[in-house]
């Protein structure tokens, strides 16, 4: 058992509570029980699981599969895993694993999600998990937005985000211009529209275009949209909260497609 916080492996894991390790190392954290089982269900490669007895002793078949797969596996105290995690209070296991994101196909035949500037760890992680509920096809990320294997991120995501395509772009623009060459749809909300989100035909090839929490979306993105649509509010409510928007209109296309494949 490691019980030393100056082990060489404890600074490792500390070293990935910062974004520019993250990405210098190709490397990300997984903390907490169901990330560690959702990675497992998905295949997804891990580097260094650590565990604490208690945890080992609640897990038996988990740390059994763990062993299987992983390529290290340590048993550590209490005080070593509290200071590995980023999280206050750790459920007694946390991982390495490598970036490996899963571009999705750019030719798009159903749904997409395209985000610019996204800030909040959380709103992602509930994107992510909205959007694999949604049936969506993919999401794009512009490079600017919060890093996609934040550990705020993968917590939100509730898992999900291994089994959702993700790319970060350094370029939507293009991208979006490319897309609408293609024929594709670009669906943007915005408050001077007067076209109600439920009244777009989402059953053609669509990206739905998000934009940041405060902001909104660009003004380039905004001229891109090749449709434009309104969320009614009723009262003084100004706006809703990007995710909840997400949902809205994810689900309103959902709706759309399940309805023509049951014709």
């Amino acid at each position: 058992m490691l019980t030393s916080l100056q082990n060489p492996l404890v600074k490792l894991f500390r070293k990935l509570h910062q974004a520019k390790a993250r990405r210098s190392q190709a490397q990300f954290l997984l903390e907490g029980t169901h990330l560690i089982q959702e990675a497992l269900a998905t295949s997804y490669p891990l580097e260094i699981v650590c565990y604490t007895l208690a945890w080992q002793q609640a897990h038996s078949d988990l740390v059994l599969s763990l062993e299987q797969w992983a390529e290290r596996v340590e048993l550590v105290s209490d005080t070593v895993l509290d200071g590995m995690a980023t999280t206050q209070h750790p459920d007694g296991v946390v991982a390495i694993a490598p970036q490996l994101l899963r571009p999705p196909n750019p030719e798009l035949e159903g749904i997409g999600l395209a985000v610019e500037t996204l800030q909040d760890p959380g709103n992602l992680g509930t994107i992510i998990r909205t959007a694999v509920a949604a049936g969506v096809d993919g999401l794009w990320l512009s490079a600017d937005s919060v890093a996609p294997d934040h550990p705020k991120v993968l917590r939100a995501s509730a898992g999900q985000w291994f089994r959702l395509p993700l790319a970060v772009v350094d370029d939507l623009n293009a991208l979006l211009t490319t897309w609408d060459r293609l024929g594709v749809q670009l669906v943007a909300t915005s408050s001077h529209a007067t076209v109600d989100y439920w009244s777009v035909d989402f059953t053609k090839p669509t990206v739905i275009v998000l934009g940041n929490e405060g902001a909104g979306l660009s003004a380039d993105l905004q001229r891109q949209a090749t449709v434009q649509v309104r969320i009614p509010m009723a009262g003084a409510v100004e706006s809703l909260n990007v995710g909840i928007s997400a949902a809205l209109l994810l689900y309103e296309a959902r709706r759309q497609r399940w309805a023509m494949a049951q014709d």
